[in-house]
């Protein structure tokens, strides 16, 4: 079925989202700042982009036009794996997603749309989970969870 995204996070209902991890031939993750007006995590840093499929949209297909819409580029994407996460927010709304994630190689320079991220930085894996260790609330929730899912070797062979 379908929902108007708002209401579905107010009510909490299980919805399909995607998480696109793009990095550079250096390894390099491309990250955003997630613009600090966003309904929920705004300000925080996150993956490469992330949003919801709208009805009857593949996936790979709205991860694809999200990527453009946010970051200013595309490039090819794979799906690497899917899980469920919920969350609730100080501000009412919670997240019970199905969410795919996708990962793509880009080496140029992102354009953000400022209404979606308001900044952007290439980080190593390592380095960033440090920065995570020390700053946990400086990232959403379903970064730090898709992150525990990434198959060790994939890390280790980028």
């Amino acid at each position: 079925g379908s929902e108007e995204k708002i209401k579905a996070h107010r009510e909490g209902k299980l919805h399909r989202s995607f998480s696109v991890f793009v990095f550079n031939s250096e390894g390099k993750l491309l990250m955003q700042k997630r613009t600090s007006s966003k309904y929920h995590s705004g300000g925080l840093w996150s993956n490469t982009c992330c949003s919801h499929p709208r009805p009857g949209e593949k996936v790979v297909d709205a991860a694809h036009r999200r990527l453009k819409e946010e970051m200013g580029f595309d490039c090819a994407l794979s799906e690497l794996f899917t899980f469920v996460y919920k969350v609730k927010f100080s501000n009412g709304l919670s997240e019970n997603e199905f969410d795919h994630v996708l990962m793509g190689k880009f080496d140029g320079t992102p354009k953000p749309n400022p209404e979606e991220a308001e900044s952007f930085r290439w980080i190593d894996p390592g380095e960033l989970g440090s920065d995570m260790e020390k700053n946990p609330d400086g990232y959403t929730y379903w970064l730090k969870e898709a992150l525990k899912k990434f198959p060790e070797p994939f890390w280790k062979n980028l």
